[in-house]
């Protein structure tokens, strides 16, 4: 192991990977399932055997994750039971998919009737907007899998915990879904923690939503693979495109605010490509090594370019700028499409080089869309473990996905920083590799 290795072993071995609860679980959890985890299995976060022996040798417990799934014993009566799911933040592939999956786990697996939506996401639980619950039963939800978006509706900034802590515990709800990104989640660790104070036993569980797949500490979120599949005819439709014209130039501009992987997963999966940007890469656009030099060059070698851009690659060109932020507190990018459009088109008039470029930009598109194939089935389980959690009176926590398992995740952890794509990883020297960027810059 290298000494940076390492550091990064023994820095994750001194956090905190325990999951909080409202009380202690009594009650026998009968006819909820037949299977139970118990609760002192875990899932190691290092999964190679040179870390792993490292750390046994320096002493101490090993990192490593709580196990979802069903437990022998409950904390709150589902004959009791009042719970409530929001959707926070953009839409994303597989909201309706995860709501489904809840209510029908909640009322099939341990026969709590008393479901409800709560609308517009963290403003639904504010009173001054007046918005009332939306009952939610599995008649309410049986086909809302086919439709994209939220039945729920959604909403970006944050709400006082203290108010929203007010409006659970006048609707007398005891359970709370929390479905969103890193966002959302800090929002309800606040509400987790406020609930905590007040001694009320809610349980707080979040299921990461962030199409970005760049939530710290799950290695999947839901909507990915959705967003990864959306792009593909896309990303076709642009390669014809610039095959169709003389010196034709497609742009494809995809989600990925901070972390590029949809743009690496989908060049990966459709290997026409030829540039693929990122925001873990930064890049220049003038000189011998700069963007346009490099386009120019290929333009005279094969008379045609696809390139796909994250949404927040070359941020650094807009260092000049202001900062804005939006209602969550996301610094909003300069949009990094039209400039390469524009200036692209630019750099070659000057130049005298006849072009065409095409633009796409299908970001709304593809997140609206229903989750696809394993990417709903994903939904499914995320959906029953946060259920499995909550009934036993888990709290401040997401349901992650590590190394092939499902894994009960403190907050604080989820969201201690986004997860970026490796530059030194398999993943980036596969894409490296099929498009060729690296050798022909």
């Amino acid at each position: 192991m290298t000494e940076q290795q390492q550091q990064h072993a023994l820095a994750i071995q001194a956090l905190d990977f325990s999951v909080p609860t409202v009380g202690t679980p009594t009650l026998p959890a009968q006819g909820a399932s037949a299977y139970h985890v118990p609760d002192d299995r875990k899932i190691s976060y290092f999964h190679d055997l040179e870390t792993l022996e490292f750390l046994r040798g320096r002493g101490g417990p090993l990192p490593a994750f709580e196990a979802s799934g069903p437990r022998e014993k409950l904390f709150h009566d589902p004959a009791w039971t009042r719970a409530a799911i929001v959707t926070c933040g953009g839409l994303c592939p597989g909201l309706n998919h995860v709501i489904k999956a809840l209510v029908e786990t909640l009322y099939f697996v341990y026969g709590v009737e008393n479901v409800f939506g709560i609308r517009y996401g963290y403003r639904g639980l504010a009173p001054q907007y007046k918005l009332e619950p939306m009952r939610l039963d599995p008649e309410v939800v049986d086909t809302i899998h086919d439709c994209g978006g939220s039945i729920l509706g959604s909403s970006r900034g944050p709400q006082d915990p203290a108010d929203m802590l007010r409006t659970l515990d006048r609707l007398n709800l005891n359970l709370l879904f929390t479905i969103g990104g890193d966002g959302t989640q800090r929002g309800a660790l606040a509400l987790a923690n406020a609930a905590r104070e007040r001694r009320l036993p809610i349980s707080v569980v979040g299921v990461p939503k962030t199409v970005d797949n760049d939530l710290d500490f799950t290695d999947m979120t839901f909507g990915f693979q959705t967003a990864v599949q959306a792009a593909a005819p896309i990303i076709a439709c642009a390669h014809d495109e610039a095959k169709g014209a003389y010196n034709g130039i497609s742009i494809v501009r995809l989600m990925g605010r901070d972390s590029g992987f949809i743009a690496a997963f989908a060049t990966l999966a459709n290997p026409v490509v030829n540039l693929c940007l990122v925001p873990e890469s930064p890049f220049t656009l003038e000189g011998p090594g700069g963007l346009l030099s490099w386009l120019e060059r290929r333009l005279e070698k094969k008379h045609h370019v696809v390139i796909v851009v994250a949404e927040g690659a070359g941020q650094n060109l807009f260092a000049d700028q202001p900062v804005v932020k939006d209602a969550s507190g996301n610094v909003l990018h300069r949009d990094i499409g039209t400039f390469l459009r524009d200036r692209i088109h630019e750099y070659l008039a000057a130049n005298k080089v006849e072009h065409a470029i095409r633009y796409f930009d299908p970001s709304y598109q593809i997140r609206a869309v229903p989750a696809l194939g394993t990417d709903a089935v994903f939904c499914g389980h995320l959906a029953e473990n946060a259920v499995h959690a909550a009934m036993a009176g888990k709290t401040a926590m997401v349901v992650g996905h590590w190394n092939g398992q499902f894994t009960n995740v403190p907050i604080p952890l989820a969201v201690r920083e986004r997860r970026k794509i490796n530059l030194n990883g398999q993943l980036w020297r596969n894409l490296l590799n099929i498009t060729r960027q690296e050798a022909d810059w």
